[in-house]
């Protein structure tokens, strides 16, 4: 086992992500200056997602009213104000209260910088206004993508903690049976490729692989867009626990090995019931550009270095496994990008550490020194011309070979 590296298998492709428009940005910013507070507003917007306002009426006042996985975010813009307001759950005889209750006053206090979470009645709301004179493009844009990524997460703490319930069932599209099998073998061996591995540099005392194998096998599963509910934050949170440095190295393994467990030890009708396309308002992903990607990766040049220099093969294949996966998940690539990472990784699956370690380094040299859009762009061109070279030729001999035709004709 130690000589080959672990599998990776590209997810079913998802349903459209919100893409942010990152020329909308500067609108924003403008109009904002220029005082023009409505017009600053519906450009940030347009930033996160530009098909939520397509339909809408922009002249008058704006009510937004968009599903974003198992919430409900209404937003109201006049002339003058800006509202969020998200009604997200509701509470019966069933509703531990209390417990609910004292979660619900820690997260306001602990998480939320602007909006917050109240009771009112039987529902629990989140809601923030402002003057539009108030309302920032920065500050907005960190307003919507917190709430949402919030309301979202803790929406299904509560349900499954304290048994809260939905106001309003999430708008999902389920996987076909064909689909959802599939997905659920590839689960199946994530899991046992982990315990494997994890079994195996445990029992060498190589703990830093032990991190690796437990990094890689999570971010394979959260990067599965299909996988949501309660599972989908618990494996957030123990990504979380794995990169946080001033956490204990050992609690840090043991927590990749509890989270794994508790998955391998649902049933099958369980893991299903989180396996979903679902809307979103926004990408939880940040925004990615050349520059950005360069900068992420100019943190790992030293590790990589020297790794390169001891000629550490097996360390250089198991690190970069790690930096790509955690690209896909922290931010919204092109589709160059996350296509070449991905075929990368297919690539890499299986070999020996040498010859995986190759590969990794190329393609990061190439995200490092920003040549892949334009190495791309240079074999699509290339491709092309020989398209158009191919069916000039093939016209020109049609052509040489019905004149031929009709000569002998006459």
């Amino acid at each position: 086992m130690s000589e080959f590296l672990p599998i990776y298998k590209k997810p079913l492709a998802s349903i459209k992500e919100p893409v942010i428009s990152e020329k909308f940005w500067e609108i924003a910013e403008e109009k904002f200056d220029n005082k023009e507070y409505k017009e600053a507003i519906i450009a940030v917007i347009n930033y996160i997602n530009r098909d939520i306002l397509k339909k809408i009426d922009k002249k008058d006042d704006i009510k937004i009213s968009q599903m974003h996985a198992s919430i409900e975010i209404n937003i109201d813009i006049t002339n003058s104000e800006f509202r969020l307001y998200i009604p997200f759950l509701k509470i019966d005889k069933n509703t531990n209260v209390v417990a609910l209750l004292r979660r619900v006053e820690e997260v306001n206090f602990s998480y939320f910088d602007l909006a917050y979470i109240e009771l009112n009645e039987d529902k629990l709301e989140i809601s923030y206004s402002a003057p539009l004179d108030l309302c920032k493009p920065i500050k907005i844009y960190n307003l919507i993508k917190d709430v949402t990524f919030l309301a979202d997460e803790y929406a299904n703490e509560f349900i499954k903690k304290y048994n809260a319930k939905f106001l309003k069932e999430p708008k999902v599209k389920h996987l076909t049976q064909k689909e959802q099998e599939e997905v659920y073998r590839e689960i199946k061996r994530v899991i046992k490729e982990y315990k494997d591995y994890s079994l195996y540099f445990k029992e060498k005392q190589k703990d830093a692989y032990c991190w690796d194998i437990g990094v890689i096998s999570l971010l394979k599963l959260s990067n599965m867009p299909y996988l949501n509910g309660y599972l989908q934050y618990d494996i957030i949170k123990s990504i979380r626990v794995m990169y946080d440095g001033d956490l204990d190295f050992d609690y840090r393994i043991l927590k990749a090995k509890e989270q794994i467990d508790e998955i391998a030890n649902l049933s099958k009708e369980e893991l299903l019931s989180n396996l979903y396309h679902t809307e979103l308002f926004t990408s939880m992903l940040f925004f990615s550009s050349e520059d950005i990607i360069k900068d992420r990766l100019e943190k790992s040049i030293e590790t990589l270095q020297k790794y390169e220099k001891d000629a550490n093969y097996f360390a250089i294949s198991y690190y970069l496994q790690t930096v790509f996966l955690k690209l896909i998940y922290n931010y919204n690539l092109s589709s160059v990008y996350k296509r070449e990472i991905e075929n990368c990784l297919v690539k890499i699956s299986g070999k020996k550490p040498k010859e995986a370690s190759s590969k990794l380094i190329k393609l990061f040299n190439k995200l490092y020194n920003k040549e892949l859009n334009s190495s791309f762009l240079g074999v699509f061109f290339q491709k092309s011309w020989n398209y158009l070279y191919a069916f000039s030729l093939a016209i020109f001999i049609a052509v040489i070979a019905l004149s031929i035709f009709q000569g002998l004709s006459r």
